[in-house]
């Protein structure tokens, strides 16, 4: 029977236009007509695999978001949700890996670490679930528990821990410390751009001036982006003037240029360390860094994705995430799936098994760290040019 509705699925595609008509209105209700009869499949599932093919022909970064997908979309951007505080990616055969493990959330307070896998929540296998599945499964209500079997490369054996989910602050300036006294070297540690990110960087460096900050360090890396605006009113605090990032798209509303303002302006020596994951708003960045050559950048190439994105309600909670437009640094470059390259390269040896601390610092094995230090320590760090 699949072979069968595959094959009439087949033959119907065939006869597809290219814009979609009152012609492919029917053929899709044929499809959804066979489905149901064949399969079993209701209507709404039919349909809504046409809309989310769609979507995903059209860019790699246009989809359509799920009641769930949405909801932590913008939690993501608010920068709170209820959970247990973990960022997580499905790999087949060995359950959920967690590429972070928020400060100060359930998850880090049972001792789960960046590296870990989930292998078990509560009493399902989850080694070969999506990553959406698993979310399913984490799930919960402020107050209510959830076991997980917690796999380590550290450890042989899998672990079982318990976590109360609850309210889960997620702050996009985790660190904000000095990190050589004697100079005043500072560092500040950055992993989103969301609602609250120029207020917390403003306040770190407040902080920092008064702790004795003569130089810092900036750490976008693996930071995936975030809200446009942010990126632009973060830079704002280091560019005296000028552009720092400019949109264009197919619509005059997409066409927007971004400035600096003088006053607040931080003028100290700077290092911006990025790399291969450091995307999106973290490119705004470094690509304003490097034009208004306002600092050193330090550690790999970028990850080139210099589109913008926007999010468009529809009905039952559901949303569509669409490229609007593409963004240029200062001086009009465009660097989508090129990336920034840094000033000061630093390659990593392939059998290292390094796990850069969220919300803390490695002074001794983080090469990028201890590159960065050397670029300030020798004076080759940039000021505002």
């Amino acid at each position: 029977q699949a072979e069968e509705l595959a094959t009439a699925i087949g033959d119907l595609g065939d006869n597809l236009p290219g814009a979609f008509t009152e012609v492919d209105r029917q053929i899709v209700t044929e499809i959804a007509d066979r489905s149901r009869e064949l399969l079993g499949l209701s209507d709404t599932s039919v349909i809504l695999e046409f809309v989310f093919g769609a979507c995903n022909c059209l860019d790699e970064y246009s989809s359509v978001l799920t009641p769930s997908r949405n909801d932590d979309l913008h939690d993501n951007m608010k920068g709170e949700f209820v959970g247990i505080g973990i960022v997580m990616e499905a790999e087949l055969g060995q359950g959920m890996a967690l590429r972070n493990v928020l400060p100060e959330s359930p998850a880090s307070e049972a001792g789960i670490r960046p590296g870990d896998h989930l292998v078990r929540i509560d009493d399902r296998d989850c080694r070969f679930m999506t990553t959406e599945e698993a979310a399913g499964l984490l799930t919960g209500s402020p107050g209510s528990q959830v076991r997980l079997h917690v796999s380590s490369p550290r450890k042989e054996d899998a672990r079982e821990v318990t976590c109360v989910r609850r309210k889960v602050e997620v702050k996009s300036v985790p660190v904000a410390k000095i990190i050589d006294q004697q100079q005043g070297i500072a560092y500040i540690q950055q992993t989103g751009f969301q609602e609250s990110t120029a207020f917390e960087m403003q306040m770190a460096l407040h902080k920092l001036h008064r702790e004795g900050m003569r130089s810092l360090i900036w750490d976008v890396r693996g930071n995936p982006g975030g809200l446009l605006q942010q990126a632009a009113d973060v830079l704002d605090l280091f560019i005296t003037s000028g552009v720092l990032v400019s949109t264009k798209g197919r619509t005059p509303d997409q066409n927007q240029q971004f400035t600096a303002h003088a006053p607040g302006t931080w003028d100290v020596p700077l290092v911006l360390l990025i790399d291969e994951n450091s995307a999106s708003a973290s490119e705004i960045v470094a690509g304003a860094v490097r034009d208004h050559k306002r600092g050193t950048i330090v550690g790999r190439k970028s990850y080139g994705k210099w589109s913008v994105q926007s999010i468009y309600p529809v009905r039952g909670g559901t949303g569509l995430r669409l490229t609007t437009a593409k963004f240029l640094s200062p001086n009009g470059h465009w660097l989508s799936k090129i990336g920034v390259k840094p000033d000061v390269s630093v390659e990593w040896p392939d059998d290292s098994d390094f796990v850069r601390p969220l919300g803390d610092v490695d002074l001794v094995q983080d090469l990028d760290l201890v590159r960065a230090l050397d670029v300030i320590q020798n004076g080759n760090a940039l000021t505002r040019r």
